[in-house]
């Protein structure tokens, strides 16, 4: 009955009253709600949008949980200490050990939680290294996890509800690839064109879902995790609304102190009073797409348009919580990616692997290498940055590349020419290649200093005879070889630049999130200024400062936390001791 009248009241404006309000469909919000249902808690979940998933859809969907339970099955050995050793080195003081702690011991938790009570399955990389492999506790793989893939028929109407994947993920624009498969191709490791076949073949083959949609229904990466999560809810008959903003926290007095008691908000453009008997939990993402709040606290020069998130990620839950008192941190930061735009597409797509591929560099204005170009994107765009601060002409950049490379790899949603040649490059993808017939051409094209350019790429073509970057290392890790070409030697990061045509791709300071919000402590409790939790109110993902500092020890760091958050958040809500259980 209770959920009866909530539904009306939500429908009709008014109030509708649950135990918790969960505000955000990611992944972290999506299983918070999970948890919280599952301990015996009535839920809703509101989300801005009319598509479920946020940023954690568009993702890869990937979770770094060190002393994961899939590390020993596939071979792999961790340790308490040495995880801690690592998080320490890399958060370099800039997260409490407390959150640390936590994470380490609730991580696993929430992983085991996930695969025994939803249809979410993981497995571990053995060969995805951590991001800083000289720092101490680092490990050459399996702490990153990524899922396997889910059937999205099993969503019903649901399906079309789902925030599609970034197309910068589909083969082709439209068939599904898990990170392991995606990663055989680029690569062109053993077996790649069977693994090509069969997934090309598979999509063709499924005559009667191509009849419903060109949208594949196998579900890999983000909205696998995604997509299972939505499918828990629905066996849970847990609510979510759609088209439903965040307007504002409802606060009241209880003795002297202030307690959050649920939200206001506007659902299909009427507004309902959400009133929380437990708490909230803002899961509504960071504050990328909101051009005031970038001005206010990221480096300049900064743009919402370069971002790779969904357009709805404007700090409305961060917002709403500084009026209710609440204080903020590493609000100068953000999960930094290299994007490139698509004309007509609501999102820039992030330059992940292709930077790590032989035989390109990427150069300021000056026409000088500035980083190690297969360096993890979280640490690209800081460099962008530092580099910018001395010559003014970092951001943005450029990829600047040949013929060879041109003809073997791909680059943003432009295919290797050996499939999609310049002349049958569709429109839309048009812009992103500058095309000349020589170096010198190509840089006066783009502005960048002919002479300069010339001497780089002759500078690192000598690297690529020898396979040792002198200047930044580019290939002398595992990180870094493992989106190299494995039939290129000495070094499968390095190859000549000198066949043309030559290729130069515009490279912004793009982002998959911000990193900055709401201070928080190890129970997930948001924070004022004088560090005393205010009383109903919760935040994870990136609505809270990222537990990582500045940093970001492996693929996995921004929905691995969340989640694990999520379920801390949902036990202390519940009245639980958040330590009890795997599953329970």
């Amino acid at each position: 009955m209770e959920r009866i009248m909530n539904q009306e009241a939500g429908q009709a404006g008014g109030t509708a009253v649950f135990d918790v309000v969960v505000v955000g469909s990611g992944a972290g919000g999506m299983l918070a709600a999970c948890r919280a249902a599952d301990r015996g808690l009535s839920v809703v979940v509101v989300e801005k949008s009319g598509q479920y998933g946020g940023t954690s859809a568009v993702s890869g969907g990937g979770i770094w949980i060190p002393l994961n339970h899939h590390i020993e099955e596939a071979g792999g050995s961790d340790s308490y200490d040495a995880a801690l050793a690592y998080l320490e080195a890399c958060t370099e003081g800039r997260s409490t050990p407390a959150k640390l702690r936590a994470y380490l011991e609730h991580g696993p938790r929430m992983l085991g939680y996930l695969e025994q009570r939803t249809g979410v399955r993981y497995y571990s990389l053995p060969r995805y290294a951590d991001y800083f492999q000289r720092l101490p506790g680092a490990l050459p793989g399996y702490r990153s996890l990524d899922p396997m893939p889910f059937d999205g028929a099993l969503l019903g109407a649901e399906f079309e509800r789902l925030r599609p994947p970034s197309p910068g993920t589909l083969v082709a624009g439209r068939v599904a690839v898990t990170s392991a498969e995606a990663h055989a191709m680029l690569s062109k490791s053993r077996g790649w064109l069977g693994v090509a076949a069969r997934q090309f073949g598979r999509y063709w083959l499924d005559l009667g879902w191509r009849r419903r949609t060109a949208r594949d229904r196998r579900l890999t990466l983000g909205n696998s995790l995604v997509g299972g999560l939505r499918h828990a809810m629905m066996t849970r008959g847990i609510p979510l609304w759609l088209d439903t903003a965040l307007e504002d926290l409802l606060v009241e007095e209880h003795g002297g102190a202030a307690r959050v008691t649920g939200v206001q908000a506007r659902r299909d453009g009427v507004p309902v009073r959400i009133e929380a008997r437990r708490g909230v939990i803002l899961a509504a993402g960071g504050f990328e797409r909101n051009q005031a709040m970038r001005e206010q606290y990221l480096p300049h020069p900064s743009r919402a348009e370069w971002s790779a998130t969904p357009p709805h990620n404007t700090g409305d839950g961060i917002q709403a919580a500084q009026r209710a008192g609440a204080a903020l941190e590493l609000m100068s930061h953000v999960w930094g990616a290299p994007t490139v735009k698509v004309s007509g597409e609501e999102k820039q797509r992030a330059i992940f692997v292709e930077r790590a591929l032989p035989g390109c560099i990427v150069v300021n204005g000056r026409g000088r290498r500035f980083v190690n170009e297969a360096a993890p994107y979280s640490e690209f765009v800081p460099a962008m940055y530092r580099d910018h601060e001395q010559t003014g002409c970092s951001v943005p950049a450029w990829l600047v590349f040949d013929a060879t490379f041109r003809r073997k790899y791909p680059c943003g949603p432009i295919l290797p020419g050996s499939i999609m040649p310049d002349h049958r490059i569709p429109a839309p993808f048009a812009d992103i290649l500058v095309r000349a017939e020589s170096l010198d051409a190509l840089a006066r094209r783009v502005g960048i200093a002919p002479a300069a350019l010339a001497h780089t790429a002759n500078r690192m073509n000598g690297f690529a005879a020898r396979g040792v970057d002198e200047d930044f290392g580019k290939g002398d890790n595992v990180f870094d070889t493992y989106y190299g070409d494995t039939q290129v030697r000495p070094n499968p990061c390095l190859a000549p630049i000198g066949r043309p045509p030559f290729y130069a791709v515009r490279i912004d300071a793009g982002d998959i999130g911000t990193k900055g919000g709401l201070a928080t402590d190890a129970s997930a409790r948001v924070l004022r200024e004088d560090g005393s939790p205010i009383d109903g109110l919760f935040a994870i993902g990136n609505t809270s400062a990222s537990m990582m500092g500045a940093s970001y020890p492996g693929a996995g760091s921004t929905i691995g936390p969340a989640m694990t958050f999520g379920l801390i958040a949902a036990d202390v809500l519940a009245g639980g001791a958040t330590g009890q259980g795997q599953a329970e």
